[in-house]
This record gives C-alpha cells, structure tokens and sequence, in this order.
C-alpha cells in the first residue's frame, strides 16, 4: 500500500537522524572552532525538531489509516 504521508514522514525521520548524526560526529571530532560547534548545536537541535516533527506526520497517517479501516470493517 503506498500511503504518501507515511513515505513523507519516515523520510523526515531519516533526513533528521541522519543531520543529528552529522553534527554530533562534527560536535566531538574536537577539531572545530567554537563557532563551529556552536553552530553545530543549533543544527544538531533543528534536525531533532525534523525529527519530531516527522514523528508526528506518521503518526498522524497512522491514526487515519486506523480509522479508514475501522470504518471498512
């Protein structure tokens, strides 16, 4: 079954995990200015807030997925 939010929000998912583990690896290489690391800091909590934010889409076409087939049953 091809459900569009769904593929939405895991590839929201993906996307936010795979920034947060870009900026932690740059956050505790150690070879990076403070600018660096603080800038890192706020994309490390950016890419979480994507990550949450996709969390909620799928759960969301979850919910309505739910009620789709409550309703066919």
């Amino acid at each position: 079954m091809n459900i569009p939010a769904l593929q939405t929000g895991i590839a929201g998912i993906n996307t936010g995990l795979d920034g947060m583990r870009r900026n932690a690896t740059e956050i505790a290489s150690g070879k990076t200015s403070p600018a660096d690391i603080a800038r890192a800091l706020v994309d490390l909590r950016t890419n979480q807030h994507q990550a949450e934010a996709s969390v909620k889409v799928v759960r969301a076409a979850d919910e309505m997925l739910g009620s789709l087939l409550d309703e066919r049953v």
